[in-house]
């Protein structure tokens, strides 16, 4: 299966923006044969405008936000995950949502890792670890930015099956070493695949760092993106995850049965 990852600018602001270029997106991706898109963090509407209008752009896992990125997929013939603000009845979820080619629903994830003030002030935490779905002969997980910093949301993943994790991110400039070491080090530990969506370029007082990627089980990927707007591309293989867990056999080696009490 071949992945598309989208390495998004700033919509400055416009609010009909973020869907009509997750449209075009779409269109570029299937166009190349990508059965799977997957945007940024909380791409449906902007990182920095869902902390700053939480309460307004807030929407149910069934609202408009949620019926147009069906059409988008249907329309396209594509799967995406995308991220939006998800209003619960306990509070407002930082969520992302994989929506088949056929428009439907397939999963849900709410982060459980909130990072920093700003987050903790706007979002209430997921409590579900594991999240997954299958997209054509894939499994694919979600996870969220700050969650894919943690080694064990990722193994919890590989243990349960996760052929390809999906992680759309934030991240920003001085944390660049983030895309760059630690995300090649979780898909190479776990042998599974990651594709890590970032934002690029400036947005209010911060700077998006772009070095989105698709990393390989071995640790290994095509070069990063760079500072502006990408589309990234590469094959989910089945052979390639067997013949990354025979060489370094992390997942068949573990011992729980000495650090479960540890977790």
């Amino acid at each position: 299966m071949i992945v598309a990852c989208w390495q998004a600018t700033s919509h400055c602001g416009n609010p009909s923006a973020p869907l009509d270029r997750i449209a075009e997106v779409a269109g570029r991706a299937a166009a190349a044969g990508a059965e799977l898109l997957v945007t940024p963090e909380l791409s449906a509407t902007g990182y920095p405008r869902a902390l700053a209008d939480v309460d307004s752009v807030a929407e149910p896992a069934d609202g408009p936000t949620a019926r147009a990125m069906a059409d988008i997929a249907a329309t396209a013939n594509i799967a995406i995950a995308y991220g939006w603000p998800e209003w619960k009845r306990d509070g407002v979820r930082n969520s992302v949502a994989l929506v088949g080619s056929d428009g439907s629903t397939l999963a849900v994830y709410n982060k459980v890792h909130l990072y920093g003030h700003r987050e903790r002030a706007a979002f209430v935490p997921g409590d579900e670890a594991v999240v997954q779905a299958r997209v054509g002969d894939v499994t694919v997980g979600l996870l969220v930015c700050f969650d894919v910093e943690f080694p064990e949301p990722v193994r919890a993943h590989a243990v349960a099956g996760t052929d390809l994790l999906v992680v759309p991110t934030a991240l920003e400039s001085p944390w660049d070493m983030v895309a760059d070491t630690v995300v090649p080090t979780r898909a190479f530990e776990s042998q599974l695949y990651l594709c890590y969506a970032n934002w690029a370029g400036p947005e209010g007082d911060g700077h998006f760092c772009g070095r989105s990627r698709i990393v390989g089980p071995d640790g290994r990927g095509e070069p990063a993106g760079g500072s502006g707007e990408e589309l990234l591309l590469a094959d989910v293989d089945h052979e390639r995850l067997r013949a990354a867990r025979a060489v370094t056999p992390y997942l068949r080696d573990r011992r729980p049965d000495l650090y479960r009490d540890l977790l």
